[in-house]
């Protein structure tokens, strides 16, 4: 992506009078930011749809640039990645599958946000010893068994720091979405954690630096939370709280959503009881059941000796006539799907076969109007 095009996405971004999903469709309709910029006063006349008000609003956009123009040295000054939505290699795959993804993301760290394995892990800002324990015991299996896992949370009191820190405890790499920009951490007292996490997790944001905090900026980064995640993980939760609106979303994405159960008087699980009665989340009650739901193969150390080997295992080409053939997209999805054991989730293949979604789509439904596969309930696709 050009400097250009970055600059003039971002300054749509900054038209607030669009959501992200109104940036993101005018975007995919127009064709590129840049075409945006220098069609502004037209798309009124070119576009049948397009309203006047909204001409009007694109017209601000010159007024933007130089704000953007500041985000750009800042970023670049500060070692910070700009991860625009069109940018096929740098902006997470899974995330992009959200029709309200942020048009632009900034990233201070390495944390590959692209990893095969990510789960984000939720929860009450009042967490319980119980809770944080759940967290430690989650974060070391998964270290045994997975320890190529992306951890995702939000940084904030309760389960969130507890599970950061529980990822840093046990050398999983983990990644914190911000309700702000990079140039402060909130809260402060989470700070030394957040460094911490900067020499292999990241820190992450759709918000410019010096951008004011506000209480509706916690509630929108949740959609980030979930969206990133091939399932999300509340360990602890009240009745209301923030860590179900991230299920819920969690759910409009196809994503897996788990809990740990509590007792039934523990005020601090009635939210986790609560999905799990609703069968709006899967029980978990370990790191294995977590794997075993979602068909993660576990990395095992043979007789304690050795180093694990986390690299990614080719897949392997099929084998049956007729179907894709060859090294053919449509062999690669079928391969995925073998590797899985016939069934696979949308967002599994997503990360298995490394297409976006825009092209994996189109293909799931040649292949399965050629009977090749079938569409199960949940967004999983079976190999017939």
């Amino acid at each position: 992506m050009t400097d250009k095009e970055l600059l003039y996405t971002m300054a749509l971004t900054r038209l607030q009078a669009f959501t992200p999903a109104n940036q993101r469709t005018l975007l995919d309709e127009v064709g590129s930011a840049t075409a945006v910029y220098e069609n502004r006063r037209d798309l009124g006349h070119m576009m049948q749809h397009f309203s006047p008000r909204a001409a009007d609003i694109l017209a601000d956009m010159d007024a933007q640039l130089p704000r953007c123009e500041e985000e750009l040295r800042y970023a670049r000054d500060h070692r910070i990645r700009i991860l625009a939505i069109h940018d096929e290699e740098g902006y997470p795959r899974r995330l992009r599958q959200c029709a309200d993804a942020p048009v632009v993301l900034y990233q201070l760290g390495p944390a590959n946000l692209n990893a095969r394995h990510v789960i984000s892990v939720v929860g009450t800002r009042r967490c319980t010893e119980r809770g944080r324990d759940l967290c430690q015991r989650l974060a070391a299996d998964l270290a045994r068994l997975r320890p190529d896992v992306l951890v995702i949370s939000g940084l904030a009191y309760g389960i969130d720091i507890a599970a950061h820190r529980a990822a840093l405890d046990n050398h999983l790499t983990t990644a914190a979405v911000l309700a702000h920009g990079l140039d402060t951490i909130y809260p402060p007292l989470h700070r030394n954690t957040a460094i911490e996490m900067l020499k292999q997790g990241a820190l992450l944001t759709e918000y410019m630096h010096a951008a004011h905090i506000d209480k509706v900026n916690f509630v929108q980064r949740n959609r980030i939370v979930a969206g990133l995640a091939d399932a999300v993980v509340v360990v602890e939760s009240a009745a209301k709280g923030g860590s179900l609106i991230t299920a819920e979303m969690a759910q409009d994405y196809s994503r897996e959503v788990m809990a740990f159960p509590g007792r039934t008087t523990d005020a601090a699980s009635a939210g986790c009881n609560q999905l799990i009665r609703r069968n709006a989340a899967h029980l978990i009650t370990c790191a294995q059941d977590l794997i075993n739901d979602l068909g993660w193969e576990p990395l095992q150390q043979p007789d304690g000796q050795g180093t694990l080997d986390l690299r990614p295992t080719p897949l392997p080409l099929p084998t049956r006539e007729g179907q894709g053939g060859g090294s053919s997209e449509s062999a690669i999805i079928i391969a995925a799907l073998q590797s899985a054991g016939g069934d696979c989730s949308l967002s599994d293949l997503i990360a298995k076969t490394a297409m976006p979604v825009a092209k994996l789509t189109p293909l799931l439904l040649t292949m399965e109007m050629q009977g090749i596969i079938k569409k199960l309930a949940g967004n999983k696709y079976h190999l017939k």
